[in-house]
């Protein structure tokens, strides 16, 4: 295997897609203080091995939702997939049906829900970014079942879009600008410029049919700006959860209390998230997070988590702490932006090689006994 681990790829990635891209994939916010600390404070947890149990095979498979999974992860949304490589989106839904693990499309990337709901056969999650427009967030949510998703996950993590000074600085804030710099780094990555060509620059493929015709560029800011304004609040879930008739999770809880009222609003679970620390550089790590939340909540709905998260390692630190479910984002970006239409494939293979390695070596056999496992 050329690249055992995810931080080959992660180089490979780096060499490989021009510096405004890689950068916006691999950034947080602010000065990356909670970026650092999602993966740091996740891999300070450690995991006791039984070597004198009596014990078999180590199994993977994990019930979720009613459906068995092959693993205990699956891909986070990422919003422009298709800037890092171009057809990302399409490429990471596939691999996810192939591997059986659920795949989490974004509002906000490049691929639309009936393009993935054909690729997936129905099978894959969908992340509403909520609109301020209640008949934009009712048209979502109708085209999402009639592609057939599975799980809805409302994002509340991002009442205001982050502040991320390498994007401002590469161009990329909203409207986007393609600079000298950008220009002269898609020159010297003449592959992804070809690919990039080949399929068509990168858009918002979920909400090209809501916005104006032949809106300029220089528009597109404030119309994200005043499609998203609006707040995820009680009033403004209430609806989604009359509406979706499927499983519903809230994504990018952080609190105990929050966790309280998405329990007491409906939701089916919720994913521990502070999106990859790209919202709130002062914000606690994912996995500190967690600790509060399993405590007071565990056996009421179903707790993920994701942000910082990338590797099979990492996957079994956090079902040890008490995650009943994992979503990594970047660590299957890097591998689609470092090998095309196999990293997909490649990253599912490390992520379960690994995992299954810690489980036979904690002498571990099913992923719900790992918690176990915990050094406290």
């Amino acid at each position: 295997m050329k690249y055992p681990a995810i931080e080959d790829l992660r180089e490979r990635a780096r060499q490989r897609i021009p510096r405004f891209a890689f950068e916006y994939l691999d950034g947080g916010c602010n000065e990356d203080v909670n970026l650092h600390k999602n993966t740091a404070e996740l891999r300070e947890v450690e995991l006791k091995p039984f070597y004198l149990s009596n014990h078999g095979a180590s199994d993977m498979r994990t019930e979720l939702f009613g459906k068995t999974y092959d693993a205990p992860f699956g891909i986070a949304p990422v919003g422009l997939q298709g800037l890092m490589w171009p057809g990302a989106t399409e490429i990471l839904a596939m691999a996810a049906r192939r591997h059986n693990i659920p795949f989490v499309l974004s509002t906000v990337t490049t691929a639309s829900i009936e393009t993935v709901g054909k690729l997936t056969d129905g099978h894959f999650w969908f992340q509403l970014y909520h609109p301020a427009d209640k008949a934009l967030r009712d048209d979502l949510l109708d085209r999402a079942e009639a592609a057939g998703c599975e799980v809805l996950c409302v994002l509340c993590d991002v009442p205001s879009f982050g502040y991320r000074p390498r994007d401002i600085r590469n161009g990329l804030a909203m409207p986007p600008q393609m600079t000298l710099s950008n220009i002269l780094q898609i020159m010297g990555k003449p592959h992804w410029a070809w690919q990039t060509l080949l399929h068509g620059k990168p858009e918002f493929a979920n909400l090209k049919k809501y916005m104006p015709k032949n809106m300029d560029m220089s528009q597109l800011g404030q119309y994200m700006n005043q499609t998203f304004s609006g707040r995820v609040s009680e009033a403004r879930i209430a609806p989604i959860r009359e509406r979706w008739r499927g499983k519903l999770v809230l994504k990018g809880v952080a609190s105990a209390e929050d966790t309280e009222m998405a329990r007491r609003l409906g939701f089916d679970g919720i994913i521990v998230s502070n999106h990859g620390g790209r919202q709130l550089d002062a914000g606690q790590s994912s996995i500190k997070s967690l600790g509060p939340i399993v405590t007071n909540h565990a056996g009421r709905l179903k707790i993920m988590l994701d942000s910082g998260i990338r590797s099979g390692v990492d996957v079994a630190r956090a079902l040890a702490s008490g995650a009943e479910f994992t979503f990594l984002g970047r660590s299957f970006m890097y591998g689609v932006a470092a090998l095309g239409e196999a990293g997909g494939d490649h990253v599912a293979t490390i992520l379960k090689k690994q995992l299954q390695q810690v489980m036979e070596q904690v002498c571990c056999e099913r992923v719900g006994d790992l918690p176990r496992h915990l050094v406290h």
